[in-house]
């Protein structure tokens, strides 16, 4: 019997509505956790996730016959829902529109996932926007800088 056989690696971040730092260190990794499990009810392996009080990294091991982008939606639909249920911030807390994705090869893995579990100290030297930046020509993502997230200046 034939079957279909892959190795998809991808990053993927996204920020904060407005890039406001809302996740709190009290509750972020109860949202980390949930969105592991929103990423494994999609029969999808969560390999690292992190990130900032303003923006999330993570990284996951991808099956070919998943959509990224219906499974971003979940996420920032269901995670956004648990936010708000569990009134972890007392203000409006919504994810911006938008995503950036990056593949690796399996190669990369350990490299990427240190990298993601060491955001806070990363954060210390580097902007997300420079960090974003840096992301999209790593890439040789092409972008407009007016039509990216909504920076905090």
């Amino acid at each position: 019997m034939s079957g279909t056989f892959s190795q998809i690696y991808i990053q993927t971040v996204f920020a904060v509505q407005g890039r406001e730092s809302l996740i709190q260190p009290e509750w972020e990794e109860n949202l980390y956790r949930y969105i592991t499990g929103i990423v494994q009810n999609k029969e999808q392996k969560m390999l690292a996730i992190n990130g900032m009080s303003d923006h999330i990294h993570f990284l996951i091991g991808m099956k070919p016959t998943c959509s990224l982008s219906d499974l971003i939606r979940e996420i920032k639909k269901s995670s956004n829902d648990y936010i708000k249920e569990n009134k972890f911030t007392k203000f409006m807390f919504n994810w911006q529109q938008g995503y950036g994705a990056f593949s690796y090869s399996h190669s990369q893995l350990d490299n990427v996932i240190a990298y993601i579990m060491n955001q806070k100290e990363h954060h210390k030297k580097k902007t997300f926007k420079d960090e974003y930046i840096d992301f999209l020509k790593k890439f040789n993502v092409p972008f407009e800088e007016r039509y990216l997230f909504e920076w905090i200046e």
